[in-house]
């Protein structure tokens, strides 16, 4: 399920008429070769579209207007090749709806020692041209990414395609619909929120279906439709490891999946949400049928939580193409001898972060009141990840990016019948989960190993909203008294 592989980004290069035509068409020369050769460097996860140089305060709003109004722009990209007064900006800074990303680098890597002379030093003037620029945002108050690097060199264009993907994900975020089939579990107080709220900040609109109607369209499934289903769960790999007598089990749970993606697709829905305690008119809480669901890319949350279910697509649709996996997640034990954590759910664990094929297997949920349902089973692969949650805090949302290392299971667990990923939090268990409770961290949350607590700070920029980073050097002390000055700092602009 594709979601963001159409946009592009414009490259917006800054000067003004005072250096006269010839240095004006070398500026130009200079900005297209760098987006030609940025395109073909291979670190750049959508396009850059060169906009031309912007000389006067008309062209740089017109630039901002067209930028607002092209479904395809995710983002701009600017950098003062010249100096570009930062007066003439405001007009087009003030109305720009898109990402910014400002971008310091010059077009020499180093100063020619015999050629530099004042046309050199006329042409290339980033090193002031790039604060003149960069006073403006600040002055402005205006959120953008500043990238300082040299524009040939790998890691300098990685960290600009990562904020493409941080950009990408929020124009995704704004067109993101969320299928809830019921409502929230019963007395849980963090999967609740404002959807209203949501869908002013993040575009998420958040709608509720009535289980009633799900089961219908599962009454509308055909043989053939099953079966095909089934073979494409082959297809994937999945192996089957339950008896003969359960394949009717499995086959309800391919019923299930056809059903809601079917519903999901005719309402342009990227995610939904249900919980075990209505299903009514079902057989089995949809597990496999989530799993395999969230493996094409949808986003998924447990027990109605629709702001994770939101989260998942976005994170997803942000590492699309990386392979590293991305899940809905809950913390659920803990091996404190060895200071690890154990993520699970009651089935409902993305595939793609599969250290091996998944087995299906069906056994008793023991809570829901139906019948034993089917599920994928298998240990979540090894590397660095993020878990990330999203929370409303009242008067604003809150977003939580925690470092953690996953590993192999410290144990075989041959009695645990779902899946399973276990990780070792930054900068340890104790300091790990103080900080995330004292930061008031759900217990549902989305682990990811292609998105990382930079892009995802990116995209809280983006999106408006508070960010909160649990990393190797934080301290739960210290981050209580920073939590309190943030607090401060978001009422005032609440």
């Amino acid at each position: 399920m594709k979601k963001i592989n159409n946009y592009e980004f414009w490259f917006v290069t800054g000067s003004q008429f005072l250096y006269g035509p010839e240095t004006l068409a070398e500026v130009g020369k200079n900005s297209a070769q760098m987006v030609d050769n940025l395109n073909q460097g291979g670190n750049l996860p959508f396009k850059l579209i060169d906009k031309g140089v912007m000389k006067t305060a008309e062209e740089i709003e017109n630039m901002a207007k067209e930028a607002n109004y092209a479904d395809g722009c995710a983002g701009i990209v600017t950098f003062c090749h010249t100096f570009s007064p930062s007066k003439m900006w405001i007009g087009g800074l003030s109305i720009l709806t898109k990402p910014w990303l400002h971008f310091h680098t010059q077009f020499n890597r180093e100063i020619p020692n015999e050629a530099i002379d004042m046309d050199y030093m006329n042409l290339h003037q980033s090193a002031h041209g790039d604060r003149e620029h960069g006073f403006i945002g600040a002055r402005m108050r205006l959120p953008r990414k500043v990238v300082a690097g040299y524009w040939e060199d790998p890691e300098t264009q990685a960290r600009i395609g990562r904020w493409m993907r941080a950009a990408a994900g929020a124009a995704v975020s704004r067109r993101i619909k969320v299928m809830r089939f019921g409502d929230n579990m019963r007395e849980v107080a963090v999967t609740e929120g404002d959807k209203v709220a949501a869908q002013i900040q993040f575009g998420w609109q958040v709608n509720t279906w009535p289980v009633g109607q799900l089961v219908e369209a599962m009454e509308t499934v055909t043989a053939r439709e099953i079966d095909a289903l089934m073979e494409g769960y082959r297809a994937k790999g999945y192996q089957n490891a339950f008896p003969e007598e359960m394949l009717e089990t499995v086959r309800y749970q391919a019923r299930e999946e056809i059903a809601i993606k079917k519903m999901l697709d005719e309402a342009a829905c990227v995610a939904f949400s249900n919980t075990f305690e209505n299903l009514y008119g079902m057989k089995q809480l949809p597990g496999l049928a989530t799993q395999d669901l969230m493996a094409q890319g949808y986003g998924y949350g447990g027990e109605g939580d629709w702001k994770v279910a939101a989260l998942t697509a976005v994170m997803k649709a942000m590492g699309e193409g990386l392979g590293g996996g991305t899940s809905f997640m809950e913390d659920y034990t803990y091996d404190m001898k060895n200071g690890l954590s154990l993520g699970a759910h009651m089935l409902e664990v993305c595939p793609s972060i599969a250290a091996e094929s998944p087995r299906i297997e069906v056994h008793a949920l023991g809570i829901g009141g139906k019948e034993a349902p089917a599920r994928l089973v298998f240990e979540g692969k090894s590397g660095d990840a993020i878990m990330c949650t999203l929370i409303d805090m009242g008067d604003r949302f809150r977003m939580i990016a925690h470092d953690v290392t996953c590993v192999k299971p410290t144990q075989t667990m041959p009695n645990l019948p779902v899946a399973r990923v276990m990780w070792r939090p930054a900068p340890d268990l104790a300091r790990g989960a103080e900080s995330w409770i004292i930061a008031g961290g759900a217990h549902h949350s989305v682990l990811s190993f292609d998105c990382d607590a930079g892009m995802m700070a990116d995209w809280a920029r983006i999106m408006g909203i508070e960010f909160i980073h649990i990393d190797a050097g934080t301290e739960p002390e210290r981050l209580e008294r920073e939590l309190l000055i943030s607090d401060v700092v978001w009422r005032g602009k609440c």
